[in-house]
């Protein structure tokens, strides 16, 4: 850990697989507590708490709170992470569809951030970091849920910029782009190549480069940023 490292108490929702997973882990490398949320209440990497938290239940999201907290105090950092897609064309996609994904995307993210608020106002301090994708500016056919429920987290963050930025709390928003996991590895190879023409970089990124702009974001280094959308997308987004 170097030494502008203050070691904080850090909550990652989803943090038992794909991007959470790789955010916890570097958290943990950083030598700060960590805490993922998982719906089963296990899955998370080693040298972090996991507790079962489901982002669409806000008693749920107390309880695990509240056996964070009780465990290392109170939640200075959150990263809101859980997600889901439901991907399909705008003409076949049911209204559950749509209100199923805005509410983990995007509701769970304000159930999540309202809860850590509280603690984060009494201490004058936070950094709320709201995942969101490549997809939420730029778009994406079959991905109009998915793309408004991360579009709506820019919002988000920067009205609670707006709101808390006077008591030391930041809220960012972190946009990936193609990043190499379970799912893309899946693809095709002349999709996955397909893919790669339209990202300047030409590769995906690693779940890892992710991990590391959110863990600099909520640092010490960082208390001047706020309101920001970081992409990690390669060139993708271009500024999108």
């Amino acid at each position: 850990m170097t030494s502008a490292t203050t070691p904080r108490t850090v909550l990652i929702t989803g943090g038992n697989r794909g991007i959470g997973y790789a955010i916890a882990e570097e958290f943990v490398a950083q030598g700060h507590r960590v805490a993922v949320t998982s719906r089963t209440g296990e899955g998370g990497p080693a040298g972090a708490l996991t507790v079962k938290g489901d982002v669409t239940d806000t008693a749920s999201i107390d309880a695990a709170f509240s056996e964070v907290e009780s465990e290392f105090g109170p939640v200075e950092v959150v990263v809101a992470n859980a997600g889901i897609t439901r991907d399909m064309l705008l003409m076949r996609m049911g209204e559950d569809d749509f209100t199923s994904v805005v509410d983990t995307n995007l509701t769970g993210a304000f159930r999540v951030v309202k809860r850590a608020s509280k603690g984060m106002l009494k201490a004058r301090f936070g950094r709320i970091v709201l995942i969101s994708s490549v997809v939420g500016l730029y778009g994406g056919p079959g991905q109009a849920n998915y793309s408004a429920s991360k579009a709506a987290l820019v919002g988000f963050a920067r009205s609670i910029s707006r709101e808390l930025g006077a008591r030391g709390i930041t809220a960012n928003v972190v946009a990936p782009g193609f990043i190499e996991t379970d799912m893309t590895a899946e693809l095709p190879e002349a999709q996955q190549a397909e893919y790669k023409k339209s990202i300047p970089a030409g590769r995906y990124g690693s779940a890892s480069e992710v991990a590391k702009v959110v863990a600099w974001i909520s640092s010490d280094d960082a208390a001047y940023i706020t309101g920001a959308v970081v992409p990690v997308d390669g060139g993708l987004g271009m500024g999108h």
